[in-house]
């Protein structure tokens, strides 16, 4: 069972890709392999994005060495404690769910790079559209377009929590972080033409999905109903599973298409920040 479960985490991660540039479902996601990899060479596997912060689950990150150990000693070590639990989850740091306060919820400002150049209208209007669907579900939740951070729009930026910044790697669309995430690693990178040119996917449902990560929501698929694409067992279930929920891979034995919010995802953040 311990094969399975590790072997799952390094092709949730590495194949089939959180929000992956590929649509195509990710023929190895389900397939257990034989050989628990070794540390070593599951940290040689791992990507490595700006500033070096590991990317885990295709758009989730790690910001060092020592805790990508952690988080591979958790997958080897891990029960299945939540094999019984009953769609969205919320991720948990110490056994606390992850979350921001009341007061920094409703303030949770962000610029979008300048660097974005001819791309930056359509990045600007999709961050708008995709932290509308959050916000339309919890009077709770404020994202804050903070335009005159534009110029210097990186995570230095202290006028603002975090930043929208482009990248030109295929091997995600976009990838976000945690509210317990250091200042260094709050930054929501996103590839312009993929958020552009990803079919069913809507660069509003991309993104929502990404700022989903910025509010504390893992992926669904983590939850064993999902049946592959195991992560960890950091979370905390918030509502009862949901195949279709915006925070689900189809790849992952998702149900749904184009990455729709869900009426269970809006029953979540409204249960974790407020109707």
């Amino acid at each position: 069972m311990l094969k399975s479960r590790i072997s799952r985490i390094t092709t949730a991660a590495l194949a089939s890709a959180a929000l992956a540039a590929s649509m195509a479902p990710a023929a190895t996601a389900a397939t257990a392999q034989d050989n628990v990899p070794s540390f070593e060479e599951f940290r040689a596997s791992t990507l490595r994005d700006v500033g070096g912060q590991y990317v885990v689950n295709g758009d989730e990150t790690i910001p060092t060495m020592k805790a990508l150990r952690a988080y591979y000693d958790t997958m080897v070590g891990s029960s299945d404690s939540n094999s019984g639990n009953t769609s969205l989850v919320v991720n948990t740091v110490g056994g606390a769910d992850d979350k921001w306060s009341a007061t920094a919820a409703r303030n949770l400002t962000y610029c979008v790079s300048n660097n974005f150049g001819a791309d930056k209208a359509a990045v600007v209007s999709a961050m708008q559209s995709g932290a509308a669907q959050w916000e339309a579900a919890s009077s709770g939740v404020n994202f804050i377009y903070v335009s005159s951070a534009d110029s210097s729009c990186t995570v230095s930026n202290s006028s603002v929590v975090f930043s929208v910044e482009p990248t030109s790697t295929t091997s995600y669309i976009a990838r976000a972080f945690f509210p317990s995430s250091p200042d260094s690693q709050r930054n929501v990178l996103v590839n312009a033409y993929s958020l552009q040119n990803s079919g069913s996917w809507t660069p509003s449902n991309i993104l929502a999905h990404e700022l989903g990560h910025t509010l504390g929501f893992r992926h669904e698929h983590t939850r064993p109903e999902a049946g592959t694409c195991f992560e960890d067992n950091n979370w905390r279930p918030l509502t009862p599973y949901d195949s279709s929920s915006i925070m689900h891979y189809p790849q992952c034995n998702g149900s749904s298409s184009d990455l729709s919010m869900t009426a269970t995802d809006r029953a979540g953040v409204a249960s974790l920040y407020g109707s």
